[in-house]
């Protein structure tokens, strides 16, 4: 018997960490499928039952030095290390210098290694130098002025000391980190090879220049620290947008309570100018409504009884009455959040090539450094302090911090960005995938049309009336959902409709069902002739209507059709302009329709796009593989009709209306019903792969540049640990700027 089990992780801050729980735990008896998502701070496992007990596992957690706790409670603060000297020791909960106290067995290199500082949560919202790092930057910055201010007063022998006092003062803390690192068997930390270039500058005499190390290098972790927590600022301000009450209409009484309480069913009163507590459908008053928070939408839409609206949408108008029809966790914004934060699961291909990339840079760099060291001085009789001091600087480059961030921060804001726009990725895989797109198929009804066809003639056949033909039709397809059954329930509204017993769906086909006795089925002309009910004139009638962009439904019984129903979707406002937008990305986009040719080809023709018409589900998936063996291509449909295509597709999008099956089926979701988001999607994750590019470049440039130079004895020590923290800072940055980028300017 195997077990589901979840709990609360602090103290996460970077892949790394990820990496670091995940390894410590699957190694453990009984232990499966382990899922760790670093945004929600969640560990996941699947336990088999009399193995390992569920306290050895928070064991291993907190020996990595992450505070962990079973699912609904917080987790417990980390205990962090105290030296003196240490400015960082009266941190709060949730302290990030991953100084961490750990079993040896775990392995990791690079980036986020113990000892790495990055964000602490404990710091969010204050100024710099009310945090942890500014406090040590201000101290080491201090130690290092007050080393000048002796030299320059009492001469250079004091000064001297002064300098080695400010370094040793100063590196403590990094040593200390250094050391819980080597004691989990990972020596190759950017705090290790600081804490070995510090003590080799201090041997060799450059006393000065060591201080001004470590001073650069906590200014360093300052700076990358404010760059990151700004890429984590979009999502955490979507958290913000539901309103922390509501007010809840029990009986002629309103009363506040807290949003989160609300429960399905209840009905709320949302004030004009007040922010929508929950999801939920319109019950009473018509009213403006605020799309932006949720979906990007700029323009207000006018909602009004029976329709739905999001949480964290704004009522600008008039007051309304909302049944609630999700619970807090369940809501539009909530689950945008988890899907952004667990989108890394779905880390691109780039990003994992370039992890394993980073295990053997660093060894590498290290090897390189020891031979620099040696080499010179043993082979040609060198100067053994400038080629020590040579390869001391190699160090402090080789940390792969700026090159390991580099796909996961622009991933980062890429992902928020689209969920501000209602754009929806999940993951880097996903945003590689369409970056790569050169295809778009598209589903017609509900996804290039408006999906609200219209019942626009009915023909009676052999003798029926229209009533009648609407009468039997529409029981026929009493309790259908689809669009053309939804369109003739509405057009029989007042007729007295008989019930149908027997009901089934005919796949691509049609539906079926035994009405008074009699076995009726409206289904596509093509199978109705295939079944020998429509012939002869009413099979051109059926072409006519059809040549005018109609779809036909024919209702027939075991012997003849009874009549014909022509209904019209109209193609959405935006359609055209996508298409013209995709043209000129260099994309063709293709409409596959289980619709006749005839319709097919007047809605295509209008749009300017090329079609297949009359598929069945296994044709369209057919279709799909078809084209992807020509390259990349996106599927978009509304995530339940077309769920086949849509997997097997290089990237399945599910358009809006959807919304519920959108979150949690195609890879990509579009939360508005606009067309133009598909190009405005690859737009963005193509921005997003020119700005990985753009920073594997920097992060590889700046090294190679400044590996070259430190072995020719260009740069020196400080110049180096610029580099390092430096370059991270910039590929930083660089990743924020998505976060600006609005992928639906053409």
């Amino acid at each position: 018997m195997a077990e589901r089990l979840e709990w609360n992780v602090s103290g996460m801050d970077c892949a790394s960490c990820v990496a670091k729980v995940t390894r410590a735990v699957e190694r453990m008896p009984g232990v499966s499928d382990v899922s760790v998502a670093l945004m929600a701070e969640k560990l996941s496992l699947t336990l088999a039952s009399d193995t390992t007990p569920k306290d050895k596992i928070e064991a291993v957690v907190k020996a990595l030095g992450y505070g962990i706790a079973p699912k609904g409670t917080a987790a417990p603060k980390k205990k962090a290390f105290v030296m003196p000297g240490d400015a960082s020791h009266d941190r709060g909960p949730g302290d990030r210098n991953h100084d961490h106290e750990a079993s040896a067995h775990v392995a990791d290199t690079g980036h986020g290694s113990p000892g790495h500082v990055h964000d602490d949560p404990a710091d969010r919202g204050k100024r710099w130098y009310q945090t942890a790092k500014g406090r040590l930057v201000i101290v080491t910055g201090l130690l290092l002025a007050a080393a000048w201010a002796v030299e320059l007063l009492s001469g250079h022998t004091l000064g001297y000391w002064a300098f080695v006092a400010a370094c040793v003062i100063g590196v403590a803390p990094v040593t200390q980190r250094a050391y819980a690192a080597l004691r989990m068997g990972q020596p190759f930390t950017i705090e290790s090879l600081m804490t070995i270039a510090a003590a080799g500058a201090l041997f060799i005499g450059a006393t000065e220049e060591a201080a001004l190390v470590v001073f650069l290098f906590a200014v360093g972790e300052v700076l990358e620290g404010v760059a990151a927590n700004k890429a984590r600022d979009g999502i955490r301000a979507l958290a913000n947008l539901v309103p922390k009450t509501a007010f809840l209409v029990d009986g002629g009484q309103t009363q506040e309570v807290p949003a989160g309480s609300l429960r399905i069913g209840q009905v709320v009163l949302t004030r004009p100018g007040d922010r929508i507590p929950a999801d939920g459908e319109i019950v009473k008053g018509t009213s403006g409504v605020d799309e932006s928070p949720v979906t990007g939408e700029s323009v207000p839409k006018t909602r009004g009884p029976g329709e739905m609206v999001f949480a964290g949408s704004i009522n600008t108008e008039a007051a309304l009455r909302i049944r609630v029809t999700k619970m807090a966790e369940d809501n539009t914004i909530a689950r945008i959040i988890r899907l952004v934060e667990e989108a890394e699961e779905a880390r691109a291909p780039t990003e994992r090539f370039i992890d394993r990339f980073s295990r053997w840079y660093m060894p590498m760099i290290v090897a390189l450094s020891v031979a620099v060291i040696l080499i010179a001085p043993l082979a040609t009789g060198a100067d053994w302090n400038t080629w020590i001091y040579r390869g001391l600087t190699l160090l402090l480059i080789g940390c792969p911090c700026a090159l390991v961030i580099s796909v996961p921060a622009s991933i980062a804001s890429a992902l928020s960005a689209g969920a501000r726009r209602g754009l929806l990725m999940k993951g880097g895989a996903v945003i590689e995938a369409a970056a790569r797109v050169r295809q778009v198929a598209f589903d017609k009804t509900g996804t290039l049309t408006l999906g609200r066809p219209q019942v626009v003639a009915v023909v009676p056949v052999a003798g029926a009336t229209e009533t009648e033909v609407l009468r039997l039709a529409a029981a026929v397809e009493a309790g259908s959902s689809h669009p053309l059954a939804q369109a003739i329930l509405r057009r029989a509204e007042g007729i007295a409709v008989p019930a149908a017993t027997a009901a089934r769906s005919l796949a691509g086909k049609g539906v079926s069902a035994k009405v008074e006795g009699r076995d009726l089925t409206i289904a596509s002309p093509r199978y109705a002739t295939e079944q020998g009910a429509l012939q002869g004139d009413w099979i051109v009638r059926v072409a006519e209507l059809e040549e005018g962009g109609k779809t036909v439904a024919v209702l027939f019984d075991d012997k003849s059709a009874l009549g014909l129903i022509a209904l019209r979707d109209e193609p959405r406002a935006d359609a055209a302009d996508a298409v013209r937008q995709l043209r000129a990305m260099g994309i063709t986009p293709t409409i596959l329709t289980g619709d006749n040719s005839r319709t097919a080809a007047a809605i295509a023709e209008a749009l300017g796009t090329e079609f297949r018409a009359e598929m069945l589900p296994e044709n369209k998936l057919a279709a799909i593989r078809e084209m992807a063996a020509q390259g990349g291509v996106m599927m978009v449909g509304d995530g339940i009709n077309d769920a086949p295509a849509l997997k097997q597709a290089n990237v399945g999008v599910a358009m809006g209306s959807g919304t519920d099956v959108a979150l949690e089926t195609a890879d990509a979701a579009i939360l508005r019903d606009r067309v133009t988001d598909i190009p405005a999607t690859i737009r963005l994750a193509r921005a997003t792969m020119g700005n990985i590019r753009q920073n594997v470049a920097l992060a590889l440039g700046l090294k190679a540049v400044f590996l070259v130079t430190s072995v020719l004895g260009i740069t020196g020590l400080w110049l180096a640990i610029l580099a390092d923290t430096g370059a991270t800072v910039l590929v930083t940055l660089n990743a924020l700027r998505l976060l600006a980028q609005n992928p639906e300017k053409s």
